[in-house]
């Protein structure tokens, strides 16, 4: 499975992290398929308000139809061309999420800013270039599939409003290296949580670990 580099800028006093798109294939054809099922159900309110008439029902029906369709065609493009950012400065850290119909920009000050956490999966995903038998079940590209559709985010923190998910599609290999320019940026105002020396320490040991 191919996912987008991360790219990292770099400032004077600033860190930019562009994660892009990171919306694969497969992840986009189950997108897909939710949208042409929910435009079904709103197509079945649609044949049941035909003919037209001025009845509760048949209003009902068309406003039920509209209102699916509306919705299913928003969900799609939001989630197909969904970009994500980061910035961090000496004040804060700032995350944006853009899309075609969306722009949502937060600032999260430091001192406001929780232990990061790493959420993609229970245990660690091994990097796609470690030496490994291959995967005959398909164990480990179901786990992929299902760790993509947490469009939330695969990190996250928590803050005196609740909890902040973000880099979504994001799996540990590449967690591991932003968490790294993160940690080298911010120094002690980012708190890791417990599983980051663990993964850390087995990305040491996997890439020091000849490649077969």
């Amino acid at each position: 499975m191919t996912t987008k580099e991360i790219k990292y800028y770099w400032g004077e006093q600033t860190l930019f992290i562009d994660l892009g798109n990171r919306v694969n294939l497969r992840i986009k054809v189950l997108y897909f398929c939710e949208f042409i099922l929910t435009s079904f159900f709103a197509t079945i309110f649609l044949i049941k308000s035909i003919p037209l008439k001025a009845s509760f029902f048949h209003l009902a029906y068309s406003l039920g139809a509209s209102l699916l369709y509306l919705l299913a065609a928003r969900r799609f493009i939001k989630r197909i061309f969904l970009k994500e950012s980061l910035l961090l400065d000496a004040n804060s850290l700032t995350i944006a999420k853009k899309s075609l119909f969306s722009n949502n920009i937060k600032r999260y000050y430091w001192w406001n800013i929780g232990t990061l956490h790493y959420e993609g999966k229970i245990e660690k995903t091994d990097h796609p270039l470690k030496g490994k038998s291959f995967d005959y079940l398909g164990f480990e590209t179901q786990e992929h599939l299902i760790q993509s559709l947490h469009h939330s985010g695969n990190m996250y923190f928590d803050t005196i409003a609740g909890r902040v998910y973000f880099a979504s599609g994001v799996y540990s290999w590449d967690a591991e290296e932003m968490v790294q320019m993160m940690k080298l940026f911010t120094g002690t105002k980012l708190i890791l949580g417990p599983e980051w020396e663990q993964m850390l320490q087995e990305q040491e040991f996997d890439e020091g670990t000849p490649i077969i």
